[in-house]
């Protein structure tokens, strides 16, 4: 995503949801789910850990009260004539509070909200699909750049125009197609055009039109080149330069040239993976590009900048050598995102069971990755509470939230309103500066406990039961967006992609995996399993 700070009151940040069939009666897990982080030690967790007490014990009913309330905000969210979601609202789910402006991943978000809606009891399976048609006919509709069949980042909710402006500022809008938002968009409706049968042709229609390779450089201009099988951009600017400096003149579908930026997305461990994997199962993609990206950067002193060395080998995957890195925390080794945050590891894994595809790679390191933000929360920083991804800010604005030590970033997606930096130096290259922090004023952020809840059902239950019980941060749109544990602040915001992000854990876990199963066909299967399986990551206990 590409979340933009905004004044207080308002914030931003793209809406996701994810759904299930519909299961009445106790706790479903499968794939990774039946393996909890825990699990991988030999020994079960503590009794605390496990969720036991006054309010941890799992409780269907709970969990589906929770969903029930994460959908009132997401409809609260919704323009009635367009169908489009804003991308976030105030506690009073008043429609004059809705923020003005919406994306193609809040879009993305709520049409797969819908399809858990159904398949979790909220609405009938008539109302879905009304509500589906209506705002894929407002997508259809909407401006975006016709060559790729891309959508622009911001567009009025309740026009579905594509802004030129902010609503709250005033400041210019320059209209820019981002990968990874787009990426959202195509998933969602991959999901409706396999879940939904009145819906799915407007779905395919939409989809169809869509080219990822509009993103992707191959390595064919001599004077941009990046890593050996091809980055994904972060996106282009189709009319005019949004970012002097940071893009040049180009195309990679031929017809008239765009401003593409120079960053490129070369990390593996994060959201953006799943750009990869929709020009991957199209055919527009290489295979060999899902390995292009950095496990780790190397463990050799001039890549000493970042916080940690990482452990690990190198490999060769479809004639690419991988440095098969890892860190080392509290006895594992996690391969890290760049900021350590949930919705890095985990977003994508709505929708691709990854863990039970690639056994070698996801399947080791998403148990590790909850192991090891439950472990900072509880054990480490002794917050009480744990689950840490951007968010609101409860202080106001917006940040990004994480666990530093499972971050490349060396500035850090920082787990408490003090940025506590977490540094334990590079091996003999450079010294520790902090390698045994105190922290402060946690943030816990509840969806990304949700996103765990897809790997720790029970554990992220008890730790959600407790965020509402103890610190209070929860109405009648489901759980506000952060809470700053030791102050008691909490973000009294929805964003439309973190009510989505529950919904979609929500069902997967309650409904059968009916997210991953409607994105997943076999015709996906077929393309990109084999891609995933190949791979070992260094990841492990250490």
């Amino acid at each position: 995503m590409t979340p933009r700070t905004l004044s207080v009151p308002a914030a931003s940040r793209r809406q996701l949801l994810v759904g299930g069939a519909a299961a009445l009666g106790g706790l479903v897990v499968s794939g990774a789910a039946a393996q909890p982080a825990h699990a991988l030690t030999g020994s079960p967790a503590p009794a605390f850990l496990r969720g036991e007490g006054k309010h941890g014990a799992w409780s269907t009913r709970t969990a589906r009260r929770w969903a029930a309330d994460t959908w009132r905000s997401l409809v609260a969210m919704t323009d009635e004539r367009t169908g489009l979601p804003a991308d976030n609202i105030e506690a009073s789910l008043a429609g004059g509070d809705r923020s003005g402006y919406t994306s193609p991943t809040n879009i993305g978000g709520y049409l797969w909200s819908a399809v858990v809606a159904r398949e979790l009891g909220l609405i009938s399976r008539g109302e879905c699909t009304r509500r589906l048609l209506q705002t894929l006919r407002s997508v259809d509709r909407m401006e975006h750049h016709t060559p790729s069949g891309m959508y622009y980042n911001w567009y009025d909710e309740a026009t579905g125009e594509a802004l030129t402006t902010w609503p709250d500022s005033g400041d210019t809008v320059v209209p820019f197609c981002s990968s990874i938002d787009n990426g959202w968009l195509g998933a969602a409706l991959l999901v409706v055009a396999s879940a939904d049968r009145g819906a799915a042709p407007l779905a395919r229609k939409v989809f169809g039109r869509m080219r990822w390779d509009a993103f992707y450089n191959d390595n064919s201009d001599p004077a941009h080149q990046v890593r050996a099988g091809g980055l994904i951009h972060g996106g282009f600017y189709p009319k005019e330069d949004g970012r002097p400096g940071g893009t040049y003149q180009g195309t990679h579908i031929g017809g008239d040239p765009v401003w593409l930026t120079t960053h490129h997305y070369d990390t593996t461990v994060s959201e953006t993976r799943i750009t990869s994997y929709l020009g991957i199962l199209t055919g527009q993609i290489p295979a060999r590009q899902y390995f292009a990206m950095w496990r780790t950067f190397p463990d050799t002193c001039d890549w000493s900048w970042p916080e940690m060395k990482p452990v690990g080998e190198t490999r060769t995957y479809l004639g690419l050598e991988v440095f098969e890195g890892a860190y080392t925390y509290r006895g594992m080794h996690v391969v890290p995102g760049w900021g350590g945050s949930m919705f890095e590891e985990l977003m994508p894994d709505v929708f691709v069971d990854e863990a039970r595809w690639a056994p070698r790679s996801w399947g080791r390191n998403h148990p590790l990755h909850v192991r090891a933000q439950r472990e900072h929360g509880l054990l480490e920083a002794k917050y009480g509470f744990w689950g840490f991804s951007p968010a609101s800010n409860p202080a106001g604005g917006y940040r990004e939230y994480g666990v530093d030590a499972l971050g490349l970033n060396p500035d850090g997606y920082f787990s408490d309103q003090e940025m506590t930096n977490y540094d334990p130096g590079f091996g003999e290259c450079r010294p520790a500066t902090n390698a045994t922090p105190t922290f402060g004023d946690g943030v816990v952020t509840p969806h990304a406990a949700f996103l765990a809840m897809m790997h720790e059902p029970r554990e992220a239950f008890a730790n959600l039961a407790r965020i509402e019980h103890e610190l209070g941060a929860y109405d009648r749109g489901g759980f506000f967006d952060a809470v700053a544990v030791r102050s008691g602040t909490i973000a009294r915001r929805y964003l439309s992609l973190d009510q989505a992000m529950v919904m979609g854990a929500l069902g997967n876990v309650l409904a059968g995996d009916v997210l991953r199963k409607a994105f997943s066909t076999r015709s996906v299967e077929k393309r990109l399993r084999p891609v995933l399986a190949m791979e070992e990551f260094g990841a492990g206990l250490a």
